[in-house]
């Protein structure tokens, strides 16, 4: 089994920067990418970031030039650095570890809030 645990959510004001990481452990044969996804209440959850096994990434449009993804393959990790944080960032923060063969797992989420 794998376990993802995420921490680094918080309170921020706007235009704050918070750093998000997702840790991997348990039995890891393979990363073929690591996700980050967002919900807020109410909504769908929507991907944020991506970044392959290949280093290449992914962001959706409304985070680029704030948000940057990167990983320690060494640890397993992957982060979020998140800046120029606004209202509508707040959500709770998923990160997501495709195994390949269909194999997928998520974490438990952390909670952004972005208020003044």
């Amino acid at each position: 089994q794998v376990q993802l645990v995420e921490s680094g959510g918080g309170l921020v004001q706007p235009g704050g920067s918070l750093r998000l990481s997702c840790a991997a452990s348990g039995r890891i044969f393979s990363i073929y990418r690591m996700d980050w996804y967002r919900q807020a209440p109410g909504q769908l959850r929507e991907l944020v970031a991506r970044v392959t096994k290949g280093g290449d990434t992914y962001y959706r449009d409304s985070v680029k030039g704030r948000f940057t993804i990167s990983e320690d393959n060494a640890k397993n990790t992957v982060y979020l650095e998140m800046n120029s944080l606004k209202p509508e960032d707040t959500a709770v923060y998923y990160c997501y570890l495709d195994g390949g063969s269909g194999l997928g797992w998520w974490g438990q989420g952390t909670q952004v809030t972005v208020s003044s």
